[in-house]
Parts: C-alpha cells; sequence; structure tokens
C-alpha cells in the first residue's frame, strides 16, 4: 500500500476536526487553572469567554433599504447581541438611557454585502503547503471582511482540498474574524480520457468523473464532508471561429449533467456551473443549475429560460473584462476578434431582460483580483453591464442572501437579522464607488472597522 503523503495525512486531520469538536459538551468544574473561570473551545481547549450580549444603538444620517431600493434617512438600528431588535425612523424608535450608540449619521448605513462568487484559496503551487495556505486564506477572508463583504459564497479551494470547510468552521466558531460563508469544496470536473492508474487523480484538487453514477457519488461525497455547494464546469473554454463566431468546449453529457444536479437538489443542496457558453451553457440551464457563472455568451433564449426556472445569474464581470482577456484574444485571433464585447453585451441584455435575478460575485482569487477589493464589481455593472447603482446593490445584498438561502438571516437591516451593516461616507448611489471606501463593518454586532468620526456613549 502506497504510503500518505505529509500533505495529506495533514489534510485528513483538519477534515476529521469537525467531528472532534462536536464530542466537547462540558466545561471543567470546578476550574482550578489560572484567572477566572473560561469557556471551553470546539477542541476542548479552554478560551477566554465572549462578552455578554449588549443593547446597542446606531444612527444611520441615511440608510439604504435592500428591498425596496429605497434610500431612508434619519433612521435608529437596535441590536442586542449579534441581532437587531428594532429598525425605523428616529422619531419612531426610541434609543434606551444609557446605551451605547455608534453615531453614523454623517454616513449612509447599508446592509453587510455578499460576495456571491470568491475563492477564499490562492491556487496551489506544487511546493506550497497545507499550513502556507491555509494561513494566506486567513488573510484573504479578513480582507474580505474589512472591505464591507460580511457574507460569501467560496466556488472551489483550487487545489486545497476540503480547507474551505476549515476555515468556514473557524469562523463560525468565533475563532478568526471572516464573512459568513457557503463552501463548494473541491469541485466535479468532467475526466475526457479514462483513468490512468499510473497517474491517479489530485485527491486535492477537482473530483474527476467519467459516468452519471461517479458524478452522484462524487455529489454525496462533497456534501458528507460538508459541501454547501457542488460547484460544476459544464462549458470550458472558448474559441474564435475563423469567421469570428464564439465556439465553446462542451465537458459533461447533458445526462450525467442532470444527474449530477438532480442528487444534489435530492440533497437539499444546490449548484453552481461555470459556463461561458454554447451547448455547455444552455445544458447547465435546461438541467436547472441554480447559479449560472460568468456566461460570456448568454443569449435571449437562455436568459428567457433563467427566468422562467427561477435561476440566479452570476457574471462576475470585473474578473473577465480585465487586459488579460484581451491579450489571450490578441494572441490568438490578431485581434480581430474579442470576447469582452460579447461578455459586456450578454451582461446588459440579461440587465434588461424582465425577471432576471443578478448576482453580484467577484471571482476574486488571489491572481487578477485582489481580496478585499471585490467592490470594483459595483463599478463594472454600473459602467458596463447596464445595472443601476440601486440593482447592483441589491445583487450584492438581498438577491444574493436569496440565492443563498439566507434571506431571513441577511441581505437587508430588518428585525430578528444579523446585524451585519456597514457604512460609507458618501451616497453610492450617487456615486457607486463609495462602495470601495467603506468606513465602517459590523458583523453579527462586534464593530471589525470603525473609520468614522463617532461619539459613542454610555
Amino acid at each position: 500500500m502506497r504510503c500518505k503523503s505529509l500533505l495529506a495525512v495533514v489534510l485528513g486531520i483538519l477534515l476529521s476536526t469537525t467531528a472532534l469538536f462536536a464530542q466537547v459538551k462540558a466545561p471543567p468544574a470546578p476550574w482550578r487553572g489560572a484567572g477566572p473561570t473560561p469557556c471551553v473551545g470546539s477542541d476542548g481547549g479552554v478560551e477566554l469567554c465572549p462578552p455578554a450580549p449588549r443593547v446597542v444603538a446606531i444612527r444611520a444620517g441615511h440608510m439604504f433599504e435592500s428591498k425596496t431600493g429605497q434610500m431612508l434617512t434619519r433612521q435608529v438600528v437596535l441590536l442586542n447581541g449579534e441581532r437587531i431588535t428594532a429598525v425605523g425612523p428616529e422619531s419612531q424608535v426610541k434609543i434606551p438611557a444609557g446605551i451605547q450608540v455608534i453615531d453614523l449619521s454623517q454616513a449612509t448605513v447599508l446592509p453587510g454585502l455578499i460576495d456571491g462568487h470568491t475563492h477564499m484559496f490562492n491556487a496551489r503551487k506544487p511546493n506550497g503547503t497545507t499550513e502556507d495556505y491555509m494561513l494566506i486564506a486567513v488573510q484573504n477572508v479578513q480582507a474580505s471582511l474589512h472591505a464591507g463583504f460580511t457574507a460569501a459564497r467560496d466556488m472551489t479551494t483550487h487545489g486545497n482540498g476540503y480547507g474551505d470547510i476549515a476555515i468556514r468552521n473557524a469562523i463560525n466558531e468565533g475563532r478568526i474574524d471572516g464573512p459568513r460563508y457557503q463552501v463548494s469544496t473541491r469541485g466535479i470536473v468532467w475526466g475526457g480520457t479514462p483513468a490512468d492508474p499510473a497517474a491517479p487523480d489530485n485527491p486535492l484538487a477537482s473530483t474527476v468523473i467519467r459516468s452519471a453514477e461517479e458524478g452522484r457519488a462524487a455529489v454525496r461525497d462533497q456534501i458528507a464532508h460538508g459541501a454547501d455547494w457542488i460547484k460544476l464546469y459544464p462549458a470550458g473554454a472558448y474559441s474564435f471561429s475563423l469567421t469570428g463566431e464564439a465556439q465553446y468546449v462542451v465537458t459533461y453529457p447533458l445526462p450525467v449533467l442532470q444527474a449530477i444536479i438532480d442528487e444534489t437538489h435530492r440533497l437539499g443542496k444546490k449548484a453552481g456551473c461555470h459556463v461561458y457558453g454554447g451547448e455547455g451553457q444552455k445544458n447547465a440551464i435546461v438541467a436547472g443549475c441554480d447559479t449560472i457563472e460568468h456566461a460570456f455568451g448568454l443569449d435571449q433564449e437562455q436568459a428567457n429560460m433563467m427566468v422562467a426556472k427561477g435561476l440566479y445569474y452570476d457574471p462576475t464581470l470585473q474578473r473577465y473584462i480585465e487586459p488579460y482577456m484581451d491579450d489571450n484574444d490578441a494572441k490568438n485571433t490578431g485581434g480581430k476578434y474579442r470576447m469582452i464585447p460579447i461578455f459586456e453585451h450578454a451582461v446588459q441584455m440579461a440587465a434588461a431582460t424582465k425577471g432576471m435575478k443578478i448576482m453580484v460575485g467577484s471571482g476574486a482569487d488571489g491572481e487578477t483580483y485582489v481580496h478585499g477589493t471585490q467592490a470594483l464589481d459595483f463599478e463594472m455593472l454600473v459602467k458596463y453591464g447596464g445595472l443601476t447603482p440601486v440593482r447592483a446593490i441589491q445583487g450584492a445584498t438581498s438577491i444574493n442572501a436569496e440565492a443563498l438561502g439566507w434571506q431571513n438571516q441577511i441581505g437587508s437591516i430588518d428585525e430578528g437579522k444579523y446585524a451585519d451593516l456597514i457604512a460609507v461616507s458618501g451616497d453610492p448611489l450617487a456615486d457607486i464607488t463609495e462602495l470601495q471606501r467603506v468606513k465602517f463593518v459590523m458583523k453579527g454586532g462586534k464593530v471589525i472597522k470603525n473609520e468614522v468620526m463617532d461619539h459613542p456613549s454610555k
């Protein structure tokens, strides 16, 4: 039997931590160690207890109501611990005496932003270690949070196995600060050639399948490991014909794709499909993939099908109108044919299609898109994608929350929801680039960042 590599052993330890944590239930009693009685962490080790929930009030000079798209004025938000307990005009919501007040009366308050497509892990290099990439992922998630993204969907770990589950769990347990995450682990790709026993598939990279049954088994395995989403790749690379027609590679046969998505839905999860265009893209829509990612060649027929099926469109516009795409097209076509204008037209068409649900996802991956700068997508969607500022912000709040199934928890500033809030100095409806300069970030009632000149009182 072949010995496991050190990396595989380390990864196995990471994967086993969830089960280990679940076994710890009771704190030590009586406490005989140093200092006051602590709390017990998920691994059984002792740690400082979290502070008791506090009642806090926030004065908002302007507040974006994401469900209606209205900009309200002179609002008060009350919260107790991590949840919002009341919100409304300052004439109606009274601030209790003696509590902390965060004064954002000179700012615009919005719901915490949600990145619908990100990659917390950088692409793994051959000489990288699990420890290296876990630390890089922590740096990336914290950069996203400080930029105002209090929640995100992670769309594969780029060769880092199931590490996104460990990061997600650490955030949920309060061990590190980061966005609320839904994760898709390794992703599932189509094997165009038979398996080669002499060159086994990399267990840290995407799961390779070659049949419908292997696809169903891969779905079950990834969900058993803790995946929230299943990431699929129904359409591969694009090229141009001699006459300039865009051509796209089809990967899974439609029956295989349908089987994978059906299994995903049977187990109560959702699928996100990486597509560029053509038959594979249409197959993803026909099979009912919950979110259609990128879709450079989206046409009106496909857009109408998406609306009829209630699917979401996540263009990741900034990521794919960067100069490198033109560089590739110039190399392959001498600059005669370009994908960027085709893609921009597709997003504009989708924006003009009644009922189309357009998400905001960055595709930030530590290569050509820096974590912490995802608000660039708002500008691109408004400037080149045909969205209004209101619709762009709704895409990253109420629409993304709905796509993730978290519409009752985040995505708007409402009683009972998590106190995930951000603030900017100006009016993002007048200047969408304001979202690139977030001054205040609160996640679950905890102030992560405050560069606003406020004067809290007690």
